[in-house]
């Protein structure tokens, strides 16, 4: 895992770089949220899709749920960065759709996109 520490007008992104899953349950979640605040002080952070476990892409686990309360929880705004359009749940695609219209988390194609977002939700 690599982190990434980006600013702008003051705020600040850690983007994560991992090609395998780093969260693959509430307590990885909370391990890797405490790592990013301690290394960047960032209170948002870029998260490839590669690494959540592929569990929390289905819903019915609960998981995605249960993580992503954390993060509102602890005040640390995500955006996910990958392709999503290979998953066909109708209740995900809602789920995707719904967070991207709040203010907490977000699901992106870019980490570019994952920035612009990040840094307009102040």
């Amino acid at each position: 895992m690599n982190i990434i520490k980006k600013e702008r007008n003051g705020a600040i992104i850690a983007q994560i770089e991992a090609e395998k899953a780093l969260i693959t349950d509430v307590q990885s979640a909370l391990d890797l949220m405490a790592t990013v605040r301690y290394e960047t002080g960032a209170d948002r952070m870029i998260l490839p899709k590669a690494a959540l476990d592929e569990r929390f892409f289905a819903l019915s686990s609960g998981l995605a749920g249960d993580i992503l309360q954390k993060f509102v929880n602890y005040q640390l705004k995500v955006a996910i960065v990958g392709d999503f359009s290979g998953y066909t749940s109708k209740p995900l695609r809602d789920f995707i759709y719904e967070s991207n219209n709040a203010s907490h988390v977000f699901f992106v194609a870019t980490a570019e996109e994952a920035v612009e977002k990040l840094f307009r939700a102040g």
